[in-house]
């Protein structure tokens, strides 16, 4: 018997560092531990002892004994990738630690998501260092609240892990606070010895088409952030009175996407998603998704573990257009995914199903409509090899799909922070080794470092890289603060802001978690809501406001 990693790999590596016998890898293409999609765990030298899975926060690997039906792929995935001998590392590189010198260290994490939690954590293995993360909503964690999906329950468990964190001495919250608009970069380098930027890649990638701006050409993003009851997007409407929407991009957030628009909307009511999103999918009348993809299954940017994910629905119909399913891939990665859509093509559908259309190999030219989205114009494409490099070729031949609703999905841009370098082109902050290029005492992690790369788990080694290279700025004195932890959060109170703290968010987590019923939680999907909870004796009952009324 072996242990077996699921579709809730993280892949930050935990397992690798519990693993006594060295049987945890990424794929052999994917010799960098910090980037692989997921790992895996080698059923020969696996010796059964379950070390992983203690290690593992959010419990995505278990005994093949004991693997859900769904997830049985996983068994011989992860046999797969071990069938050939090792020509790549086979030990996860260790990060050496940079023991701090003595004295008080405080840095400043602006955002509160899942590579702000790991940068903390990092910090706070050192002795006297505290760590306050500053954002500008009232609730932390990012993407795992508002991005994840809410059926990807798993995943989303590595909240966890953040409390563990959050638990830590030395921990501290000034959330509800906008770094930029409610105190500057200037202000918190004033109060501390550093200011680490973990502000993600919030802004979409625009296609850049004529027809673009029409109502029903929407974001996936915006989409998501609106099912997992996001604040900012709580309040927006989605058009799902037709038959048909369009996901332009086929990575993970356009397959989230489109398994939420299909699904049985009652297999989501038992998940943390927001009530009036639940609303709305009970009520429409989407019978079909329709996944854009500019080049073949070879090219595509959603991860097999994901793919997998969406496919184990077997109440959906799968459709693949513009790619041969007979025809094997050499990349083992890519003919796994092949191998599953033609699989998922083959298998007995029930009459009425709603279902799924992977389009490959075309590219949108244009959303039609007079005074809204009516369809898309679309272009096939020849695929052609170019240095080594598939690139989509128009061919010219154009299609219209009708449909009153487009997502585009087709990446992230990071957004400058106010007073720190950005690279325009890049959309990052420039760094090296997370040290910010003309800027002291100013570090970056995360997307916001490296660019919209990576998983969750990757967090980690970024964070561990970051880290290092301000541990040893402090060791060689280029560190210094005039304030302290205290006197930031006085600069706080005394520009009236209404912070929340950890103890605030504990109680908003609790009370959502009492009214989730059956359910893991029911969000607060509105400032107002949220702050009452945090602020109950501090927040006049008639309207609210960041800053506190007299």
């Amino acid at each position: 018997m072996a242990h077996v990693v699921t579709q809730a790999c993280c892949a930050d590596a935990s397992c690798v560092f519990a693993c006594p016998v060295n049987a945890i890898h990424p794929t052999p293409d994917e010799p960098d531990f910090g980037l692989a999609e997921m790992l895996y765990i080698d059923p020969v030298s696996c010796v059964d002892c379950g070390a992983c899975v203690g290690a593992c926060p959010v419990g995505a690997i278990v005994p093949d004994t004991k693997v859900s039906t769904n997830q049985l792929p996983f068994v011989d995935i992860n046999a797969l990738f071990h069938a050939e001998p090792r020509t790549y590392p086979i030990q996860a590189p260790i990060t050496p630690i940079i023991r701090k010198e003595p004295g008080p260290l405080h840095v400043a994490v602006v955002g509160a998501g899942p590579a702000a939690m790991y940068a903390a954590d990092e910090l706070l293995k050192q002795d006297d260092v505290h760590v306050t993360l500053l954002d500008r909503l009232p609730t932390p964690h990012g993407l795992v609240r508002s991005g994840v999906a809410p059926d990807h329950v798993e995943t989303k468990s590595i909240d966890k892990l953040f409390r563990q964190i959050e638990d830590q001495r030395g921990f501290h919250y000034l959330l509800n606070v906008d770094v930029g608009t409610d105190i500057s970069h200037e202000d918190l380098l004033e109060h501390c010895h550093a200011v680490v930027y973990a502000t993600g890649a919030s802004q979409d990638r625009r296609l850049g088409i004529p027809g673009e701006d029409l109502p029903g050409s929407e974001s996936a993003t915006e989409f998501v952030a609106w099912y997992n009851g996001h604040p900012d997007h709580a309040r927006r409407t989605f058009d799902l009175s037709g038959q048909r929407a369009v996901i332009i991009g086929n990575g993970n957030v356009a397959l989230d996407a489109a398994r939420i628009l299909s699904i049985d909307p009652e297999h989501l009511a038992a998940t943390d998603i927001s009530d009036h999103a639940l609303a709305a999918l009970r009520d429409s009348a989407v019978r079909e998704v329709v996944i854009l993809g500019r080049r073949g299954i070879a090219q595509a940017a959603f991860t097999l573990p994901e793919l997998i994910g969406l496919l184990s629905h077997e109440d959906i119909e799968i459709v693949v257009e513009g790619a041969d399913l007979d025809q094997p891939i050499a990349d083992p990665m890519a003919n796994r995914k092949l191998q599953a859509l033609h699989d998922a093509v083959v298998r007995p559908t029930s009459p009425g199903s709603r279902r799924i259309v992977f389009r490959f190999a075309e590219s949108p030219l244009e959303l039609i409509g007079d005074s809204r989205v009516a369809g898309l114009c679309v272009t096939r494409n020849d695929l052609v090899e170019v240095d080594g490099q598939v690139r989509a070729v128009p061919t010219g031949h154009r299609d219209t799909i009708d449909t009153p609703l487009v997502l585009r999905s087709i990446g992230y841009r990071g957004v400058a922070a106010p007073g720190v370098p950005f690279d325009d082109e890049a959309r990052v902050i420039p760094n090296v080794e997370g040290r910010v290029s003309g800027a002291p005492r100013t570090y970056a992690v995360g997307w916001i470092k490296r660019g919209p790369t990576g998983f969750i788990g990757t967090n980690k080694s970024c964070s561990q890289e970051t880290v290092g290279s301000l541990i040893a700025d402090f060791n060689a004195g280029l560190l210094a603060a005039r304030g302290s932890r205290d006197s930031l959060r006085a600069a706080v109170e005394k520009r009236g802001l209404l912070s929340v703290d950890l103890r605030d968010w504990r109680a908003i987590d609790r009370a959502e978690r009492r009214g989730g019923l059956d359910r893991p939680r029911r969000k607060f999907t509105s400032l107002d809501e949220l702050l009452k909870v945090a602020k109950p004796v501090r927040v006049p009952r008639r309207g609210l406001s960041k800053r506190v009324r007299a």
